[in-house]
């Protein structure tokens, strides 16, 4: 299955993302919440932005490698996610605004749940 293929490598980024949080934590000593610290809120917010989006990716994909959608389809679906959370996550990481990578996460989030929605709606019709 090639879902599971991107599931596998986005769930060790959603660790890895958590484990930043909890490294936030310590350092800081804030145990619930957010401290207000910058770094910890930023660190926060990436890990929830992923948990936001990746899952409904990934049923997305599911859905449509379930109606057997070509590979192609679910490569793109696939990699429009994995590289969308890995430029938002590096965007993100280097500056609290807005940022060039940051951005094009977005946009290539935003573009997998779209040609997600457009594969499942042509296959239902």
């Amino acid at each position: 299955m090639i879902t599971a293929i991107y599931a596998a490598v986005l769930a060790v980024m959603y660790v890895v993302l958590a484990l930043a949080v909890v490294r936030q934590r310590f350092k800081l000593r804030v145990g619930l919440g957010d401290g207000q610290q910058p770094e910890l809120i930023k660190a926060i917010r990436i890990h929830g932005n992923f948990a936001e989006y990746v899952p409904l990716l990934l049923v997305i994909m599911l859905i449509a490698e379930q109606q057997q959608a070509p590979a192609w389809q679910l490569h793109l679906l696939g990699a429009l996610t994995l590289g969308g959370r890995l430029l938002h996550l590096t965007g993100l990481s280097r500056s609290s605004g807005t940022s060039i990578p940051r951005f094009l996460g977005m946009i290539s989030t935003f573009t997998a749940l779209l040609c997600g929605a457009a594969f499942l709606l042509i296959k239902a019709w």
